[in-house]
């Protein structure tokens, strides 16, 4: 009786083997077939939809980014207006693109769309006209390393931002990270490359968890348009300001150092500078990065789908996906780290909106100071000290996830804007009094986002029209151009399956 039982038992067992061995090798042939190249793709292919024929997973989950619905805290992929969140921001950019138009980008599938319809671009009336460079298209889509490659790197910056709306055209994709032979990880845009230069490091001695980062520091940093540079003058040539270093000093020193300013504002006078989206660089003083983690590994962790394991390309915020992005390290519910991260933030942001009230207020009392007849000689210490303050302020907020990514990086930040806006508005206290005035000066209304820019003298209704009247005419037909030039483009089989 036993060795009947024995025998049963043996015969289950196998057959579960049996069944274990048939879905392994039914999932590795799955695998082995799942990449058979359909078509060649060639080296400046910038068609995510032709890369899709080869890697149709990492393809349709990439096409996710469509989707707008999740909205954390501090982001998400939901459409924000950040004016009409915090009207003070049209004071500190007053003068600048960014006081007629801020909203929340959403995700790389809008990359084009986004910047056809933000206000800051303009409402240009000829390829010829408008008031931004080609150089704003840099990192918004793999049509830029092809005309990179076709015009020359000085020449792609040196055109205007109106003449590449037909040519740049795919969101950002594929060409934008990898070589299209080997798949590799490489980097497109040559500013990366150079900065590295700059500061005497050789890029192409990064490892491939180093890349896994990297590739997203193509356009995730603080960068500047130079039009100094020796034999390319006038030509605003996008620069990294690494040399001396990535921290929020390092740089503030360097663009100094060239008297550099991005804009005068409009307010204060005082030559200002403005923060762009230093993520890679306030991610590097964390722990995260200190521990060996890349950015993909929590905004593009893997997945597995039909027995293939690969890289999701739905890039998100990892709170819209913990189980894959967080919980692969910390154990705890998804709920606790999502409150986890919320209380970062709260916490960085009490005292950086403590920072921007002061900033607001001395970049007033300033104005009131030149209405009352001060002196340049008189200014020069307040004005740098808005600029230096503002600047840690800009760049504590644009780095989006920095009190997260660095929550202590950060709070040194916004601690010492804190303290130089203090001592601007100290100062600018002691000049009032000089200037005969002695009691604080009168707030304006900025109650809302249309008081704030009506106060700064924007004709955001004009800026608006003009915008959509250049949506109605011209960009239709710039468009139709592309798809025309696109129209003409082979694609090349390698495989009689291919549709």
């Amino acid at each position: 009786m036993k060795n009947k039982v024995l025998f049963i038992v043996t015969i289950i067992v196998v057959f579960l083997l049996g069944l274990l061995a048939s879905s392994i090798v039914n999932r590795k042939s799955e695998a082995k077939y799942k990449y058979v190249p359909q078509v060649n793709i060639a080296e400046n292919e910038p068609r995510n939809e032709v890369w899709g024929e080869n890697f149709p997973l990492e393809y349709q989950s990439s096409l996710q980014t469509l989707d707008t619905s999740f909205a954390s805290m501090q982001g998400g992929s939901a459409t924000r207006d950040v004016l009409e969140e915090d009207p003070r921001l049209v004071i500190l950019f007053a003068g600048y693109g960014f006081s007629k138009d801020y909203n929340q980008g959403r995700g790389h599938a809008y990359a084009i769309e986004d910047v056809h319809n933000t206000l800051r671009t303009g409402a240009p009336t000829s390829k010829e006209d408008g008031p931004m460079p080609a150089t704003c298209w840099t990192c918004k889509g793999p049509d830029v390393p092809r005309l990179m490659n076709e015009k020359g790197i000085a020449e792609f910056y040196g055109g205007t931002w109106a003449e590449t709306v037909s040519e740049v055209v795919n969101p950002i994709g594929c060409a934008d990270c990898h070589d299209p032979k080997s798949m590799k990880l490489r980097i497109s845009r040559p500013a990366l490359v150079e900065a590295f230069d700059a500061m005497g490091k050789d890029i192409n001695q990064a490892t491939h968890n180093e890349m896994r980062s990297l590739v997203c520091a193509q356009c995730h940093v603080e960068y500047y348009f130079d039009k100094k540079l020796p034999g390319k003058e006038g030509v605003p040539y996008l620069k990294f300001p690494w040399k001396n270093g990535m921290t929020v000093e390092n740089m503030e020193d360097y663009y100094d150092n060239l008297e550099f300013s991005d804009w005068t504002h409009k307010l204060s006078k005082a030559p200002m500078l403005k923060a762009q989206h230093p993520g890679y660089e306030t991610f590097k003083t964390g722990v995260h990065a200190d521990r060996g983690v890349s950015c993909a590994d929590c905004h593009m962790p893997y997945k597995s789908e039909g027995g293939q394991k690969f890289t999701d390309h739905h890039i998100q915020s990892p709170l819209n996906n913990t189980s894959n992005a967080c919980q692969v390290c910390h154990r705890e519910e998804s709920s606790k780290l999502i409150a986890n991260v919320y209380e970062r933030q709260r916490k960085a942001t009490e005292n950086r909106l403590k920072l921007e009230d002061l900033l607001v207020k001395a970049h007033l009392e300033a104005k009131k100071c030149w209405d009352l007849g001060a002196t340049e000689e008189q200014m020069k210490p307040i004005l740098t000290d808005i600029r230096h303050g503002q600047w840690r302020w800009d760049y504590s907020a644009a780095a989006h996830g920095a009190s997260f990514h660095a929550p202590v990086e950060t709070a040194r930040v916004i601690g010492s804007g804190l303290v130089i806006a203090q001592e601007a508005r100290v100062k600018l206290a002691r000049l009032l009094a000089d200037l005969g005035h002695n009691k604080p000066i009168e707030m304006p209304d900025i109650s809302t986002k249309e008081k704030a820019q009506k106060y700064i003298g924007l004709d955001v209704e004009k800026l608006q029209a003009d915008k959509e009247e250049f949506k109605r005419t011209l960009l239709p037909k710039w468009l139709d151009e592309a798809k025309a030039r696109e129209a003409k483009m082979p694609i090349n089989a390698v495989s009689s399956t291919k549709k």
